[in-house]
């Protein structure tokens, strides 16, 4: 149940319905980090590290939610973003992701954590000045979706196959436009 009297919409959407003024701005930081096709990490990449960050926050909600993108841009399913998040180095994804990934985890724990080995790492593997700040970035702002999302204790269906149904429609749509009462 909600802290507050929240729109009965699961996850984020409750809270940016109650406060569309807010979501706006959300949305279109989202719509850039996650979506736009100037970037040399793939859509798949980018909402893996979301869905990262998100599953070690433990936020229910944007890890499935997010996992489902990342599923589906990436042609993998659920269970295969299951072994992602639980041991990223095991996973069959490059080297180079891993790296970002290891940076994503310390960005989660505190921006602090991030260190001159892990970026030196990330370079000699092939990332990007380009690709480390907008993972940082990425992770940093999972941080607050999670927290705003859990914070409001909003709703989240248990059935993760419903994330996954969704995400097509989702994927398409985008994140500054969406209808958030859909």
């Amino acid at each position: 149940m909600p802290h507050i009297n929240l729109p009965d919409l699961p996850g984020i959407r409750g809270p940016m319905a109650f406060r569309p003024e807010t979501a706006k701005p959300l949305n279109e930081l989202a719509e850039v980090l996650l979506r736009d096709d100037n970037n040399t990490l793939s859509r798949g990449e980018r909402e893996l590290i979301g869905t990262y960050v998100s599953s070690l926050n433990d936020c229910f909600f944007c890890q499935n939610v997010h996992g489902a993108f990342a599923g589906y841009y990436l042609g993998c399913d659920i269970p295969a973003i299951d072994a992602i998040k639980k041991d990223y180095q095991s996973a069959p994804i490059s080297a180079k992701m891993k790296t970002l990934l290891a940076i994503a985890g310390s960005v989660q724990k505190s921006g602090k954590h991030v260190t001159p080995e892990q970026i030196e790492h990330a370079k000699k593997e092939g990332a990007t000045d380009r690709e480390i700040h907008d993972t940082v970035l990425i992770a940093a702002a999972f941080c607050m979706y999670n927290r705003y999302v859990d914070g409001l204790a909003t709703m989240a269906p248990q059935d993760r196959q419903f994330y996954v149904n969704r995400a097509p429609q989702r994927a398409a749509e985008g994140y500054a436009g969406f209808d958030l009462y859909k």
